[in-house]
């Protein structure tokens, strides 16, 4: 039987890796290949990181000390896994403020 310490390892180190490669995915995006590659790696490690908190629950584990807390991050894994593989291709969705032209002049000087 696999130790419910080793379960709970597995788990934040599946979210870690996917949250560190989401921090970067804007130098993947530089290349399609790679960022298709890294959307793909997300995705899976999310998908990956749900099943092993899933089956923390399941063990009897506990996360960060609360036994209720993976099945809602589990829920949360394969939600951004979804939008995780949704690739906009940099267009502005938002159409919020561009915090880069707030405070500047519209005219050239």
């Amino acid at each position: 039987m696999v130790s419910v310490v080793f379960i709970e390892h597995l788990a934040e180190g599946l979210c870690a890796s996917a949250a560190l490669l989401f921090t970067f995915i804007a130098t993947f995006s530089r290349s399609a290949v790679a960022e298709r590659y890294a959307q793909n790696l997300i995705a899976f490690l999310l998908v990956a990181a749900a099943a092993v908190l899933w089956w923390l629950s399941l063990s009897g584990g506990v996360l960060w000390g609360s036994n209720y807390l993976p099945r809602p991050l589990s829920l949360v894994c394969i939600i951004i896994a979804i939008s995780a593989r949704m690739n906009i291709k940099g267009e502005n969705v938002s159409f919020g403020a561009n915090p880069h032209t707030i405070g500047k002049d519209t005219e050239s000087e």
